[in-house]
């Protein structure tokens, strides 16, 4: 379907095409109509299927002809769960927006919070939100609610994986009691439909792709390696691919920050982000990333989200992720929106109870490559499918304190994902490992 079919205003439609886009993926093509006529919605999409758009367009199309926002009040809020993922939301509210006069902001954690003060004594039309750092300026009497219309919740299910469930109630009750409400999330799991009892009423519900698999658009594979060689074979496929830009996954800070210094010592330019970086050179590192000043971002799974660039060739997973659903998360940076893209795992023996839920969960057993030169000594075993269901039993969640710094806590070797989020306590103690 065309964006000019969907009831958009000239403005908007203007703004949208100037970003190259004329055909509305299927999640935009079912949530801007339902958006559009005031439902409530909630909605299933795996990443790079351009659910943002499918909420940003049409809130911005309601929110045109009304009455600007008044000294400290916002009129649409969008919530999410990290930092990366509000400044890559924000950033696309000013791209289709920017024919309109309409006001935005994006307020998080990891930066000093008098400018964004300051900023909201003057009324917001959208802010865009992290959890934690809202809460503060709610309680420095910064913002203010009542006329707020419509609120977003994206990317949900990561919201309750990282513990955010308290925060998001404490803000649920703050807001009024007549609003719009847009749910977005990876699945529609148990823990997701308790959340919408009390969030959606009547909602639309849409669901474009199966939960947890990959884009179409994503080649995966394996490369079977010992682990003291993955990074002499991650500099060997980034040469012989000649990959131009590359997303590399690693399971800690420490790893993260080792594996950038071999990368510059093989002449590969590379930068790091993680929790312990501070968030100005978090944002500067992507910056030099997408504009291709640095070949590969070495990230762990939190700094990693928000990450959307069009058109990354490839993703890669120097580390396999603990928990499996963090595997699809990762190689949803690539294959974005239609584009082609390669998802390449670099696996030891010793992950192979790791790669096997993986499987389980995306219901594929993912196609190896030994590549010549980098034969393991320590040989992978053979995968099978695993036709149980995948039902992650539930566990407590942690309780953050807001967004605090993980520059904070005392540096160690642990995932960094281990001290941000939860998971499955059980699913862990299967894949031998666990401690966002």
């Amino acid at each position: 379907m065309l964006f000019s079919e969907l009831s958009l205003s000239e403005p908007i439609l203007k703004a949208v095409l100037e970003q190259g886009y004329t055909q509305a993926t299927p999640i935009q093509a079912q949530a801007i109509p339902a958006v559009l006529a005031g439902q409530d919605v909630m909605a299933a999409a795996q990443t790079g299927t351009g659910k943002t758009a499918g909420f940003t367009l049409p809130i911005l199309q309601l929110l045109a002809n009304g009455q600007r926002a008044k000294a400290n009040h916002v009129r649409a809020l969008i919530i999410t769960p990290t930092r990366e993922l509000a400044a890559q939301v924000a950033s696309n509210v000013r791209d289709y927006g920017q024919h309109l006069p309409l006001t935005s902001s994006v307020v998080f954690g990891g930066v000093k919070i008098n400018p964004q003060m300051i900023t909201l004594r003057k009324g917001i039309d959208i802010l865009v939100a992290t959890p934690g750092r809202l809460l503060d300026l709610y309680q420095q009497n910064a913002i203010k609610f009542s006329q707020l219309e419509i609120l977003v919740l994206d990317e949900a299910d990561r919201m309750l994986d990282m513990g955010f469930i308290n925060d998001i109630r404490k803000i649920l009750a703050l807001l009024p009691k007549r609003r719009q409400n847009l749910l977005f999330s990876a699945t529609f799991s148990d823990d997701i439909r308790q959340l919408a009892k009390g969030l959606v009423h009547q909602p639309v519900e849409i669901s474009v792709s199966p939960a947890n698999m990959a884009a179409t658009t994503v080649t995966q594979w394996i490369c079977p390696v010992d682990k003291n060689q993955k990074a002499k074979l991650l500099c060997h496929l980034i040469k012989q691919q000649q990959w131009r830009q590359v997303l590399v996954f690693t399971k800690t800070k420490h790893g993260a920050n080792k594996l950038t210094k071999q990368l510059l010592q093989a002449n590969i330019s590379a930068l790091a982000i993680h929790g312990n970086k501070s968030q100005g050179a978090r944002t500067k590192a992507l910056a030099q990333f997408t504009t291709g000043e640095i070949q590969v971002l070495v990230a762990t799974d939190i700094a990693a989200r928000g990450i959307d660039i069009d058109q990354l060739p490839c993703a890669i997973n120097f580390d396999l992720p603990h928990v499996a659903e963090d595997y699809v998360h990762r190689i949803g940076r690539t294959g974005r929106a239609g584009s082609t893209g390669e998802a390449v795992s670099l696996v030891c023996a010793d992950e192979f109870k790791l790669l096997k839920v993986i499987e389980r969960l995306t219901k594929q057993v993912i196609v190896r490559k030994i590549i010549s030169g980098f034969e393991p000594i320590n040989s992978l075993p053979e995968s099978s499918i695993d036709t149980r269901d995948f039902k992650p039993k539930k566990t407590k969640k942690y309780k953050p304190n807001h967004e605090q710094s993980t520059s904070s806590i005392k540096k160690n070797n642990k995932p960094e994902s281990s001290r941000h989020q939860t998971g499955n306590n059980t699913q862990r103690k299967h894949q031998s490992v666990r401690t966002k």
